[in-house]
């Protein structure tokens, strides 16, 4: 390739005098105008205290308009989000900075005129002050509505009973916007194992809503449908899961390697005998899956890059004494620039065909501009294939044998200066089938839908309800959202005399889709396919008028290594040409696109080919009925009639390439909430319709990771114990049920005061000699500045840190509460940098950290001077702190960062029930940040250890 297009184009960040960011620059070339360059500015503004109050991207500004305008309140908690692309949104907060008031979905005009016609208010209701402050219930009131309540929680008392259950303070009851979802009994580790789900009544008619009036669960219990669906699950002590048991009794069984890795799985049908799902996996030191054998023979092994760690090929095949025949299925080989985009991908078990003067290779290549967006792609497609729409091509049936079934194409994307693709150019000469498919954006937003629906910018706004989701799909098919902003039905065909062809769904209070209902006319009545979504399992039913002719069951697996597999179990008639009971493996790319579905007996079901943004360019099955039955495609995301894919909180319109709604999870992704993927569809994926990832970087910094944990293997205190952040993670598992089981049930103080402590406003801090308060400031490992060649301090990693802890290539912070963060000053260094917990999870190499709660050179001793502690506690107390015993070895005092809140909780409520009433009275007490930072201090000496780096550009300085 060629890398000159990208020489010279930094991204560049300016910073004002108090270390904020006011200008992100970028310099953007096209490959067809190498010698051209463009300048990209998104602008930040702040107010005096240095909350963010007003962001612009490079297209906007110019047009004097901001993506984004804030206003905050004296904490610097945002009261009022003027968004462009999601509207208006005011949230108040109460005193304990719990929301307690909300309204979404105003439109705000230019001279700041506010239309709340389509404006929501949401309210949230709480415990009293004397109470813990649990969520008791959410209201919702549509403008010229009446309130409803949409959501109630009920929580389980202290009864012998419901300890026994683990459920002691615990939400056993949560009525929601579909129906019910009871909670009958957790484990130590907090994992559900039997759980209920209940349906509203007549949920299936777009009129029912969720209304829970009145005084207590016997009136709410009256809206239910008598059907209740309940899972069980069982659980090890790590809360890893052993079994679940499906609401129609098939069971899954799942076992472990022993750092907690995945090494079986097998499924019994109800009444069934038992059957291999996953036969053995194998790993790599660094945790990557190096092979994998199903359940129908079929093995896939995987290759890494030795240098970077990254997918370089996928091989799937039937091996040698295979019953039904070695055979290579799939053979996706993958080739990559300097940075890790994808430049071409191959499949080596395709031939390549010669039809009409052209080379058809199984194979994909990609070209990309300075900002890596996609510019231009091959690839190939069915011959027949005809301009992408919404809808889907039928399969070619049965697997074509001659080279006319395949043709080249080539496409092509553009985008403005926001980011927003604005022209798809689809060119397959061989078959004359050439388009462009163009998208309208809007001049005041980055809202934009397909030109048929209109080419004026202006007009676009008026396709959009105030909070940003889109109203109509294609000219005449209607969309309607609930007031939560999820989709609730697309009307596809409308009819003057007769019932609209429909597809509706309904969610529950976490936003996920549990019904779908589609309807649609076929001569004189009226055929309704229905599916519920349940945990590990799909019920799919099919009437006609009032006769049901089709019940399915689609049981799907939820651990079956990179494949998804699922079974479809028949209740009744099944369809001619397909087998009750069978078993689907779908093996899918880089991306998790589903390609290659194999039977039980590894045969070929069908094998799919998508175009970089989604849409099928290339569908060959065996047979039409066993076609029909796949629905899960690109991204491995179901697709649904009206041609959007599903991906929990948001739909996609792959012929768009465009999200069908605003981000619900903000600027994530960039002040673009309706680009996909960063525009890079071949190495980035989004897994719920909230933010994109890059496959291969999170990949590499796992890798990377876990070189950091390798290294804490040659430390003398671990016992070899600590290897990877697998084995991080179990261990905290294992010393929160070591906590759990002494101090289960808790006592209400105790439990609340946990509960407090795991709300906290946690803060990081790292003293350091140097300024690093510049825009690529980063703190270092000792090994990685020993890379470097850059100086270091010897008291900061000791020779016993290396020799007894082996924790030299991490970074090292201290935790601190709020405003009250410990000491200004330290031995480390006059400079202290601190950020709070949630800035700092953004950084690459923070989730894969580790707390450890005392200093781990002197596990079993309290680091607090007798005179701190005599400050707050009797003398007889201070002997009990002093004398305890803090861990028996040094692997009881580290945690997952996922899990230090409720370690150290526990931690300091083991310890206190030992002390006086009075002390455990000023120790539960705690009440303000001050408090607990004080009491984290005298119990324990918290350190958090990150891998590798941490960069400072998220940190405030301190000078001392």
């Amino acid at each position: 390739m060629n890398t000159t297009l990208f020489s010279k184009t930094p991204t560049v960040t300016v910073l004002d005098n108090r270390g904020l960011t006011v200008r992100d620059t970028a310099y953007h070339r096209h490959p067809n105008m190498p010698d051209v360059t463009n300048e990209r500015i998104t602008r930040h503004q702040y107010d005096a205290r240095g909350f963010l109050t007003q962001s612009s991207d490079p297209r906007l500004h110019d047009a004097g308009l901001a993506n984004l305008t804030y206003l905050t309140d004296q904490a610097g908690s945002i009261l009022r989000t003027v968004s462009v692309d999601a509207g208006t949104t005011v949230t108040l907060y109460d005193a304990a900075g719990r929301p307690f008031m909300a309204v979404n979905n105003i439109r705000t005009a230019d001279d700041g005129t506010e239309n709340r016609s389509q404006a929501v208010t949401r309210g949230w209701q709480y415990e009293e002050a004397s109470l813990p402050g649990r969520l008791l219930s959410i209201t919702e009131q549509a403008t010229d509505e009446a309130a409803r309540i949409t959501e109630r929680f009920v929580y389980a008392g202290n009864t012998d009973k419901e300890k026994v259950l683990n459920l002691a303070g615990q939400c056993v009851s949560h009525y929601d916007t579909a129906g019910l979802v009871q909670t009958d009994s957790l484990a130590l580790t907090g994992v559900p194992l039997s759980v209920t789900r209940r349906l509203l009544k007549d949920l299936d008619s777009p009129d029912t809503v969720a209304d829970w009036q009145g005084a207590g669960a016997s009136a709410w219990d009256k809206l239910l449908a008598d059907e209740g669906y309940h899972t069980l699950t069982t659980a090890d002590a790590t809360g890893a899961v052993l079994t679940t048991k499906d609401a129609k009794g098939n069971q899954q069984r799942m076992a472990y390697d022993v750092a907690g890795l995945l090494s079986g799985n097998w499924l019994t049908v109800k009444d069934g005998t038992e059957q291999i799902i996953v036969k053995s996996l194998t790993y790599s030191a660094a945790g990557q899956k190096l092979r994998e054998e199903h359940g129908n023979g079929v093995v896939t092994t995987y290759t890494y890059e030795p240098q970077t760690q990254r997918l370089t090929g996928m091989k799937t095949e039937r091996p040698a004494g295979h019953a039904s025949g070695a055979k290579v299925l799939q053979d996706l080989r993958y080739e990559y620039d300097p940075v890790g985009n994808v430049l071409k991908v191959s499949n080596d078990a395709e031939e390549t065909r010669f039809w009409r003067n052209q080379k058809v290779v199984p194979e994909s290549t990609y070209a990309y501009d300075s900002l890596y967006q996609l510019v231009s792609a091959t690839g190939r497609e069915m011959a027949n294939a005809g301009q992408q729409s919404s809808s889907l091509p039928p399969a070619t049936v049965p697997f074509p044998t001659d080279s006319s079934a395949y043709t080249r194409y080539t496409r092509t994307y553009t985008y403005d200066a926001a980011g927003n693709l604005t022209q798809i150019s689809h060119n397959a000469p061989a078959t004359s089938n050439s388009y462009t498919t163009k998208i309208t954006v809007s001049d005041r937003s980055n809202r934009g839908v397909p030109s048929k629906l209109t080419e004026t910018p202006s007009d676009v706004e008026g396709l959009f309800t105030a909070g940003g989701q889109q109203t109509q799909l294609l000219p005449g098919q209607y969309l309607t959202w609930t007031p939560r902003n999820e989709l609730r039905m697309v009307t596809p065909v409308v009819r003057d005399r007769s019932a609209d062809d429909s597809e509706s769904y309904r969610y529950d209070g976490g936003n996920q889709r549990i019904l779908k209902v589609s309807a649609q006319k076929t001569g004189n009545s009226m055929q309704t396919q229905q599916v519920v979504y349940l945990p590990g399992l799909e019920l799919r039913s099919t009437t006609s008028g009032d006769t049901e002719k089709e019940s399915l069951q689609v049981i799907t697996v939820g651990e079956s290594g990179r494949a998804q597999v699922r079974v479809l179990h028949w209740e009744n008639d099944v369809p001619e040409g397909i087998d009750n009971n069978q078993l689907r493996w779908s093996y899918d790319n880089l991306t998790g696109s589903s390609g290659l579905e194999l039977d039980g007996d590894g045969n070929i079901i069908s094998m799919e080919e998508y175009y970089p943004y989604g849409g099928t360019a290339m569908w060959v099955a065996r047979s039409a009925v066993e076609a029909d039955y796949k629905t899960l495609r690109y991204s491995g995301k179901e697709r649904d009639t009206t041609g959007l894919y599903y991906y929990g909180y948001r739909y996609y319109q792959p012929w768009a390439g465009r999200w069908l709604s605003a981000d619900p999870a903000g600027t994530v992704d960039g002040l673009n909430l309706f680009r996909m993927v960063e525009n890079n569809p071949i190495i980035n994926v989004d897994d719920s319709g909230l933010f994109s990832l890059n496959i291969l970087k999170k990949l590499f910094r796992v890798k990377r990771a876990n070189d950091s944990y390798r290294g804490m293997k040659k430390g003398s205190l671990w016992n070899g114990l600590i290897n990877s952040e697998k084995n991080i993670k179990k261990q905290s598992n294992i010393n929160l049920e070591a906590l759990r089981k002494p101090n289960y049930p808790l006592t209400k103080d105790a439990h609340d005061f946990i509960e407090r402590m795991k709300e906290l406003n946690y803060n990081v801090i790292h003293f350091s000699g140097a300024d690093l308060s510049v825009p690529d400031g980063v703190l270092y490992s000792k090994k990685e500045l020993y890379k470097r060649n850059m100086k270091f301090s010897q008291r900061n990693t000791t020779k016993s840190d290396i020799e007894k802890l082996g924790t030299d290539d991490f970074v090292f912070f201290s935790l601190g509460v709020g405003d009250y963060s410990g000491k200004e000053i330290s031995r480390f260094g006059r400079y202290k940098y601190q950020t709070s917990l949630p800035e700092a999870r953004k950084d690459k190499y923070f989730p894969h950290a580790h707390l450890a709660i005392n200093d781990t050179l002197n596990f079993n001793e309290r680091q607090t001077s007798e005179g701190r502690l005599t400050a707050i506690f009797k003398m007889a107390d201070v002997n009990r702190l002093r004398e305890e015993v803090i861990a028996e070895k040094a692997v009881e005092t580290i945690y997952h960062i996922d899990d230090f809140p409720e370690g150290l909780a526990l931690k300091i409520v083991n310890s206190t029930k030992e002390l006086s009433l009075s002390s455990q009275k000023n120790v539960y007490g705690s009440r303000t940040e001050a408090d607990f930072d004080q009491i984290i201090s005298l119990f324990l000496r918290p350190q958090i250890l990150v891998p590798k780096k941490f960069s400072t550009k998220r940190m405030t300085k301190f000078h001392s």
